[in-house]
Order: structure tokens, then C-alpha cells, then sequence
């Protein structure tokens, strides 16, 4: 199992990026998806978090701007970033809960390599 993160990049203040994970191999069933981000110095912290009902929860930071979402079918996770400021700049992490198909080992979390976000003044 693995998730793969992209569409990271370079953007100026006031633009938008949309990150798109993809969590692919042997998975049953995917519980709740989440995006975090860790700018250097700094601890990773949550930014969003989407259940499989679609109930959603952000960070005070991003409320407003970010968007997550989720494609159960493509076992894809989003998060639409609007009106980007310097500080969002960061590396971009999702994981997931899931289960592994063939396995007896419940609830596992799962995490991708990240993708930068750099927000220019």
C-alpha cells in the first residue's frame, strides 16, 4: 500500500494549488483521510480531515480558503487551496486509516512522502 501526493508547487500570494493523494495497492476499506503540512522549524500540524460521509473538519488557519475532498471510487483525497498566503508554504503530507486487504491487522495508518507548496510574497 502506498499514497502518492502531487500538484505541489510554486505560487504567489493570493493564487490557488489543488493536491490530489492517491492510496493505491491492497486496500479493503479506507476510513478518515487527512491532510497535514510541516514548514521548516515547525511541527507538522492538521489541516483537514474528511470522513467517509463527507463530514469535514479544518485547521482555524485555512478555514475558508482550503477545501478537502474525496473520491472514494479512486481512493483519492483532495485539498483545494484558494487565496494562498506565504505562510501556508510547507510540505504537504496525507495519510488515511485503512485496512489492508488480506491482513488481520485492522486500523492501520498510512502516510505519503509529501509534496512542497511554496507561496512567493
Amino acid at each position: 500500500v502506498q499514497l502518492v501526493e502531487s500538484g505541489g508547487g510554486l505560487v504567489q500570494a493570493g493564487g490557488s494549488l489543488r493536491l490530489s493523494c492517491v492510496a493505491s495497492g491492497r486496500i479493503f476499506t479506507i476510513n478518515v483521510m487527512r491532510w497535514y503540512r510541516q514548514a521548516p522549524g515547525k511541527q507538522r500540524e492538521l489541516v483537514a480531515t474528511i470522513a467517509p460521509g463527507r463530514t469535514t473538519s479544518y485547521a482555524d488557519s485555512v478555514k475558508g480558503r482550503f477545501t478537502i475532498s474525496r473520491d472514494d471510487a479512486k481512493n483519492t483525497v483532495y485539498l483545494q487551496m484558494n487565496s494562498l498566503e506565504p505562510e501556508d508554504t510547507a510540505v504537504y503530507y496525507c495519510n488515511a486509516d485503512l485496512i489492508v486487504r488480506g491482513t488481520s491487522s485492522g486500523w492501520e495508518i498510512y502516510w505519503g512522502q509529501g509534496t512542497q507548496v511554496t507561496v512567493s510574497s
